[in-house]
């Protein structure tokens, strides 16, 4: 008889259940929109970094990951990459973040070279880079402070020119 283990896709952390517990505050706070999306955005944590990916079968990337989630949670249709959609939605100031904001970082020594989804008390979602799985990441690191270059609030009804 064979035994199955069943894994989870999420990486471990030093306090799962606290983490968890913080992250289901948050969403409860929500608009109904910031909801589906965060909620949308955190059931791909675990899932694992594609370049050029563009479902959660195949890996995302960042861009895959953002357009993916906005999709899924509300039929708003995002470019296919991450300095395309800093032209999109409204430009936001970092003090003014908002959960379901797109956050914006310079990786690649050049301007929005990187995309995540903003959840709130200073973190957001993304798929990081090869070898990684998508994940939950403070703004507040220092990584990530120096290299934020922006934020943009993407409505419902702006959708990408076809």
């Amino acid at each position: 008889m064979m035994a199955v283990v069943l894994v989870s896709p999420r990486p471990a952390s030093a306090e799962p259940e606290q983490e968890q517990s913080t992250v289901l505050e948050k969403i409860s706070s929500f608009t109904d929109r910031a909801a589906q999306i965060a909620i949308e955005a955190l059931s791909l944590v675990g899932i694992r970094y594609r370049y050029g990916g563009n479902s959660p079968e195949q890996g995302l990337d960042c861009s895959g990951l953002v357009r993916y989630v906005f999709r899924e949670a509300g039929g708003t249709d995002l470019p296919r990459t991450s300095n395309e959609m800093s032209r999109r939605g409204q430009p936001v100031d970092k003090q003014d973040l908002q959960p379901g904001d797109l956050v914006f970082f310079n990786t690649l020594n050049r301007a929005f070279s990187h995309v995540g989804i903003y959840l709130g008390n200073n973190e957001f979602v993304h798929a990081p880079s090869a070898g990684r799985n998508v994940r939950v990441e403070n703004m507040d690191m220092t990584y990530w402070k120096t290299l934020f270059n922006g934020a943009r609030r993407v409505l419902e009804n702006e959708a990408a020119p076809r």
